[in-house]
């Protein structure tokens, strides 16, 4: 710590990534309750993101998974998490340091996080590796791959599926408007209009 000042930005966002991490590893433990869905935004190109090189081309900055109702082995450490996910019928496995997240969100309880990804030199690798991915299986609705991120409209959180699915993987939504971004560690409100 700076002896000039508390970096008091830094300590929220510790705490909200813990917070994140505990409410994975409850949905590990527990599975999803209810209508809930969460959506979880991260760099791409941070250190320690594991991810098939195909989605790595496809997202070269960031990208947004979607738990809802098809994902796999959700496994949780202090240092990130790892997960399968169907991506055009095949399993693949991502594993993600909390250090990359972007934005975590579960528009069905209308609440938002935005973060900073953390800056490589203070970056924490998870502990968690990638395994090869199982055998291709169908891909039912729900799950998988969203845009590289919710949009902001007015300073409101908005995650859309108007731009149609993203293939079998799950929902797309339009790319975010230039110069929209909420500040880091922000709680973001959802528009009522994305309730079920």
């Amino acid at each position: 710590m700076s002896s000039h000042s508390i970096d008091y930005q830094r300590f929220v966002e510790d705490a909200l990534r813990d917070a994140v991490r505990r409410l994975l590893a409850e949905v590990a433990e527990q599975g999803l309750p209810g209508e809930h869905y969460l959506y979880i935004g991260f760099d791409t190109g941070h250190p320690g993101v594991v991810m098939p090189r195909s989605l790595r081309d496809l997202y070269p900055q960031e990208m947004t998974l979607v738990l809802q109702h098809q994902f796999w082995n959700l496994e949780v450490d202090a240092g990130g998490f790892a997960v399968e996910l169907s991506f055009s019928g095949s399993r693949q496995r991502l594993a993600i340091p909390f250090a990359a997240l972007t934005i975590f969100a579960d528009p069905s309880a209308e609440f938002a996080l935005r973060f900073m990804p953390r800056l490589p030199g203070a970056a924490e690798a998870t502990g968690i590796t990638a395994r090869p991915a199982a055998a291709a299986v169908a891909s039912p609705p729900g799950g998988g791959l969203a845009a590289p991120s919710p949009p902001l409209l007015g300073g409101v959180e908005t995650p859309s599926t108007s731009a149609g699915p993203a293939g079998p993987a799950g929902p797309a939504s339009p790319a975010r408007p230039a110069g929209s971004r909420s500040g880091p560690g922000d709680v973001i409100r959802f528009d009522p209009s994305r309730r079920k």
